[in-house]
């Protein structure tokens, strides 16, 4: 096998942690991904991996190999596409992971436009608002809404989402409009908890300059954007959303903006890819054309 091609596998199966998450990333055999390693360690003379039935780990040797192959596959991906760039249209399949109100009410409407630009990429959309992980997903790039952890990953920010609080007609004629925070106490919310943690989330708004919560009320929780509208369709209480989830609502007056004044902080809109300097053309101009299509829905 070509010494390039045992330092991609080597490289997946560690980013992987699995021989068969690799195995499967790379759409070959994982009887190939064991025997590419063990190839390589005997040409390396030294053990890369720890191996246990249930986890692959890189040894001392391992990570500094590793590294080192990184920044050969770089290397040679940049002197393959030297002169590839500027001379053939982006080409090949992406496959990108965005929340689900996004993907469904702003992406996917405006993807025609992208796909008869570049007619010879293809798009894997998943439309889902459960964490991805990149490598062991082989997603290219996924779109998140919210503060990031401390992933490892490059992070561009497209913007922030302004978020709103709303209300059904039906809820405010039966329990009044709240005008300030004060009034909070008197009133129902629909509670939300993270897909994620499970944790119900306070409700927020900056007020002099400051951050400030609240614990609200609630008889409904829900861990779903869709739920958590419908839930506020319904009369059951006020939530908190940002507002292009909601324009065609407000413009049919089926929700309705109150405390005006008194918003939560916010939110990034970030897109996340592994490398900084070696994205693939087809990325690259994909990648563009969502900052761009985002950037009148953001601050």
């Amino acid at each position: 096998m070509d010494r390039i091609d045992l330092f991609r596998i080597f490289s997946r199966v560690v980013e992987c942690a699995s021989f068969t998450r690799a195995a499967d990333t790379l759409r070959i055999p994982r009887s190939s991904v064991s025997a590419a390693v063990q190839e390589l360690e005997g040409r390396v003379g030294a053990r890369l991996l720890h191996r246990t039935t249930r986890r692959v780990s890189p040894t001392q040797d391992g990570t500094a190999f590793y590294e080192r192959c990184q920044r050969v596959i770089a290397e040679v991906e940049d002197t393959e596409n030297l002169f590839r760039q500027t001379a053939a249209q982006p080409s090949g399949r992406l496959r990108i992971d965005v929340p689900g109100r996004v993907g469904r009410l702003i992406i996917a409407p405006a993807l025609p436009e992208f796909l008869d630009h570049y007619p010879q990429i293809d798009v894997d959309l998943g439309v889902t608002d459960r964490a991805v992980n990149l490598v062991e997903d082989s997603v290219d790039c996924v779109l998140r809404v919210g503060p990031l952890g401390d992933s490892g990953l490059i992070a561009r920010l497209i913007g922030k989402l302004q978020l709103i609080n709303v209300a059904s007609p039906a809820y405010l004629t039966r329990h009044g409009t709240p005008e300030t925070p004060d009034d909070l106490g008197d009133h129902w919310a629909v509670n939300y908890a993270s897909p994620s943690s499970g944790r119900i989330e306070d409700w927020e708004w900056i007020e002099d300059g400051k951050l400030r919560t609240k614990t609200l009320r609630g008889r409904v929780t829900v861990n779903s954007a869709e739920a958590y509208i419908a839930c506020s369709l319904a009369g059951l209480g006020l939530i908190q959303i940002p507002a292009y989830d909601v324009k065609r609502h407000l413009d049919a007056e089926e929700l309705v903006e109150v405390m005006s004044g008194y918003r939560a902080e916010p939110m990034p809109m970030t897109l996340l890819y592994p490398h900084r300097q070696h994205l693939s053309r087809r990325l690259q101009v994909f990648a563009d054309w969502l900052e761009a299509l985002l950037k009148s829905h953001v601050l």
